[in-house]
């Protein structure tokens, strides 16, 4: 994965930007594009950044099954804007997740599910996101609900860590949030309550639609770091949803993970 940097010099912000992935997997009816977020930092020796491990985007087709399989040491969150994305597992849970909830398996010491889409579902474009946690081998848990309800404009804030405000959790220090945002509409970076910024940077990924941060445009599936937020402001060229993530980039972590090593 390669980058470039940029400072916007009225906020001091450093950011780096990254194109679309490269490394990803074709299995037919399922897809899956990883991005690492520690890759577009030159100076940073670890394909996650901090507690982040990596953002895979995943397409999978209608009638399509993932299946049973073992994950350990994962914080993983399913995120799904577009499509139905059904979970079954061996606690019984049988899950369904779409674009008004959100999934959440805390791997911990150990977790079996499987994924799929049935041949009446539509086409599913959703992210995976993978947390390494503060610890090995935790309590295997899993969160499913209802996500609030999004306004557009607005940064939704859907999981952070253990004992926060947020409505989900992961087990270690990652803020994550969505908006939606309307052509010629601006929003600055996300910003966690009673968190100090300079102890956090931000990882943005455009999942649809296009912005700008300053001069540099960030189209469909691009991807930046920016470190040293002090107030960048976004602006959506077209509608635009994206995400962002508020990472602590000294946490403590592990590396065991089955995926987010």
């Amino acid at each position: 994965m390669t980058g470039h940097s940029e400072t916007d010099t009225e906020t001091e912000t450093t950011f780096y930007k990254a194109p679309p992935t490269t490394v990803s997997q074709n299995q037919g009816s399922f897809r899956t594009y990883f991005n690492f977020p520690g890759r577009l930092h030159p100076d940073h020796d670890d394909h996650g950044y901090g507690p982040l491990a990596t953002v895979v985007e995943s397409v999978l087709d209608p009638d399509t099954l993932i299946s049973m399989h073992p994950h350990r040491n994962d914080e993983i969150v399913s995120w799904v804007p577009a499509g139905v994305m059904r979970h079954n597992d061996r606690q019984g849970n049988r899950l369904l997740t779409d674009p008004e909830h959100l999934l959440v398996m805390n791997s911990g010491r150990g977790f079996w599910h499987e994924e799929r889409t049935l041949d009446s579902d539509p086409p599913l474009r959703m992210l995976q996101i993978f947390v390494r946690p503060h610890g090995l081998d935790l309590e295997a848990q899993i969160q499913h609900g209802p996500m609030p309800d999004s306004d557009v404009g607005e940064w939704r804030h859907l999981f952070g860590p253990d004992g926060g405000d947020a409505p989900f959790f992961v087990r270690n220090e990652v803020d994550f949030f969505d908006v939606r945002l309307e052509a010629g509409s601006t929003v600055d970076l996300p910003r966690v309550d009673g968190v100090d910024t300079r102890e956090r940077d931000t990882y943005l990924y455009v999942f649809d639609g296009a912005l700008e941060a300053g001069e540099t445009r960030f189209d469909e599936r691009e991807q930046g770091l920016f470190v040293g937020d002090d107030g960048l402001t976004l602006t959506a060229t077209e509608d635009t949803t994206a995400v962002a993530f508020s990472i602590d980039p000294d946490a403590a972590i592990t590396r065991q993970g089955t995926i987010g090593r």
